[in-house]
């Protein structure tokens, strides 16, 4: 149980002799776990360790460590209970929510190293891998048996399958495909008490509960997993990636829900809108139109015949709805190309300004014209500037508000933009996240989601996995008297 008043609380002189001593503790019996050269605790790498990609929140850890088996996993984390403190599973550190930012002193449990592919059985479909290996990696590996994993976020060269699985990653390609957890089987999860368990199984429908499908989108406050069996897809034996540009984004849109009642589901849908199509052409050089108000990325895929007769459907769709033009990618370097500048873009708005903060609300497709206009609204009586990029077939938004965070005041405004962002999109019927998670950035807007009820059930979940919360504490659930009540907690307690 970790308080509110903790961090306060160190600050006082006698606690920080303790948590010194704490902390020696804590390096030395992870030294003699793991090996020395394995376990970190300077100032550089805890500052390092201390945040993720999210760029406005950080955190303090007690320790940084690096196990490559289970058996070192459970290590840290018995050592982390012995010693009273918290602990925080992290990967690349691609996160955008502050699901991986250390709370309360923990020991930072990364596990980048556990990056091997155990076994693939190309006729099953089912890869078992560490949570350490890449995203991307892994469909460059099976891709010789025409097998790929079908999640594909922007981060997909950097983040790691364990990320993916604990914060339900999702990408372009999950609007056909589906999120992680349409792709998990399986994951051996070590869990709060340091004991390890395999969640789920290969069978088609394993007993009892679901607690694979809990464990995936927990972020890391169910456990750590250490082994997870992957669904593998068929690459499709044919793609079409299509170019559309519009004049205006209302256009744009109308054309996303057009092409979907025609009743063709594209592999993706993508959208760039405004000053994004600027900052990512002059990043990645791409062939995009700058002088476009909105860009759709299309990619259809399946059969030649199908795909060829969802490209004609494509373009007739564009054209009826005001696409400027419609260009089908030649062969697949500029398809290849295309699709660099779309999982650049996040990148390229440091071409702005060196801050960004972002949001992954996800709004229904019809409202998708009426939100963005709120959106620019908002970033304009802040006095900011939003690029939007997002996956317009499942209308998840990434408004990113771009900023320079060494003006004074510039946060606040950020802050007070971001939470009227998500306030527009749950007041157009969406939600809070699609991909990213809820971590510590949304961690406060649950209950403008959720009501007590709600969370009062989550917080149960939470607590048949981690009664103690010592796994990422501080994230996801808010504090508030009915949940803190339920748990029998003061109401300064985070659950």
């Amino acid at each position: 149980m970790w308080h509110s008043s903790s961090a306060a609380g160190a600050a006082a002189a006698g606690q920080g002799c303790h948590d010194a001593l704490v902390a020696a503790g804590v390096l030395e019996d992870l030294m003699t776990a793991l090996a020395p050269a394995r376990v970190r605790a300077g100032g550089h790498d805890l500052a390092l360790f201390g945040r993720d990609a999210s760029t406005i929140t950080a955190g303090v850890a007690s320790a940084v460590c690096f196990p490559e088996s289970a058996a070192e996993v459970q290590a840290c984390v018995r050592v982390a209970r012995r010693h009273g403190l918290p602990f925080v599973a992290r990967g690349s550190g691609t996160g955008l929510a502050g699901g991986a930012v250390p709370q309360d002193g923990a020991v930072v449990i990364v596990t980048t190293r556990m990056d091997r592919v155990l076994s693939v059985d190309p006729d099953a479909g089912v890869a078992w891998v560490e949570p350490g290996v890449l995203n991307l990696d892994l469909t460059r590996l099976v891709a010789p048996h025409g097998l790929r994993f079908a999640p594909d976020p922007s981060s997909q060269q950097a983040c790691t399958i364990g990320g993916n699985v604990a914060n339900n990653s999702g990408g372009p390609h999950c609007l056909s495909e589906g999120v992680t957890s349409a792709h998990v089987l399986a994951v051996e999860v070590v869990l709060p008490d340091g004991e390890l368990a395999v969640l789920g199984g290969l069978d088609p429908e394993p007993g009892g509960y679901d607690l694979r499908g809990a464990f995936v989108g927990s972020e890391g406050t169910f456990g750590i997993a250490t082994r997870i069996a992957v669904r593998l897809v068929l690459l499709p034996p044919s793609v079409a990636t299509l170019l559309l540009d519009f004049t205006t984004l209302a256009a744009a849109a109308e054309t996303v829900s057009a092409v979907i009642a025609a009743g063709v589901l594209p592999g993706a849908m993508e959208m760039l809108a405004g000053r994004m199509i600027g900052a990512v052409e002059a990043y990645v050089g791409a062939g995009f139109p700058v002088d476009a108000e909105a860009l759709l990325l299309v990619e259809l895929e399946g059969l030649p015949a199908g795909v060829a007769t969802a490209t004609e459907i494509v373009e007739q769709v564009g054209g009826t709805h005001g696409a400027r033009t419609v260009r089908v990618a030649a062969d697949a370097v500029e398809r290849a190309l295309w699709w660099k500048g779309r999982k650049s873009a996040f990148g390229a708005v440091a071409r702005i300004a060196p801050n960004y903060y972002l949001h992954d609300t996800v709004v229904p497709r019809r409202k998708l014209v009426e939100v963005l206009g709120q959106i620019e609204q908002i970033a304009a009586e802040h006095d900011l500037i939003v690029c939007n990029v997002f996956h317009a077939g499942d209308g998840n938004l990434h408004p990113l508000l771009v900023f320079d965070a060494r003006v004074p005041g510039t946060l606040d405004r950020v802050h007070a933009a971001g939470e009227a962002i998500v306030r527009a999109s749950l007041a157009a019927g969406g939600v809070l996240s699609g991909e990213h998670g809820i971590g510590l950035e949304k961690r406060d807007f649950m209950a403008w989601q959720f009501d007590a009820d709600d969370l009062a059930a989550q917080a149960r979940l939470r607590s048949a996995f981690d009664p103690d919360r010592v796994a990422n504490p501080r994230k996801v659930l808010p504090r508030g008297a009915g949940c803190a009540d339920l748990a029998g907690l003061p109401p300064d307690v985070w659950i």
